[in-house]
């Protein structure tokens, strides 16, 4: 009887092993050329109103000049609606056309540099430096590509 009940939970056992992985890229599924950079925040509490009216000046600022350039496709931020839970809190995302469009260069430097001004880009930096780390923790940085299962 024991031996019965154990080749019997053996046999069950083996049928709710994942079968090893089968899938092909790009048969089965697609691995999007553009990526997706996200940086996970931890704002801290009650100062999230006060984090994005900064990153309204910065870092949406940047961004949407880099979209202007053809830098980034797109942007987004993203609040959670359980803002406690959780390593994060906040998420900001940047969209780029591929993992070579990620790469620095003067050129790219340069031309946000003129978009943005010498006067403003300091001011930025000031305001990161002595302001953001009383407001926020970063939490993780990502790059991703998006999978497409056929």
């Amino acid at each position: 009887m024991k031996r019965i009940f154990s080749l019997l939970l053996i046999a069950f056992s083996i049928g709710l092993t994942p079968a090893q992985a089968q899938l092909e890229p790009f048969t089965d599924y697609e691995i999007s050329d553009a990526v997706w950079e996200i940086g996970t925040i931890k704002v801290k509490t009650n100062a999230g109103d006060h984090y994005l009216e900064g990153l309204k000046a910065t870092w949406v600022r940047g961004a949407e000049i880099s979209k202007e350039l053809g830098y980034i496709e797109d942007y987004s931020i993203y609040s959670s609606i359980t803002p406690e839970s959780g390593d994060f809190n906040l998420l900001l995302v940047t969209k780029y056309a591929s993992l070579a469009d990620m790469a620095p260069s003067k050129e790219k430097y340069e031309a946000i540099m003129d978009a943005l001004g010498q006067e403003q880009a300091d001011a930025d930096s000031k305001r990161a430096l002595e302001t953001y780390p009383e407001l926020r923790e970063i939490t993780g940085s990502y790059i991703v590509h998006e999978i497409d299962l056929k």
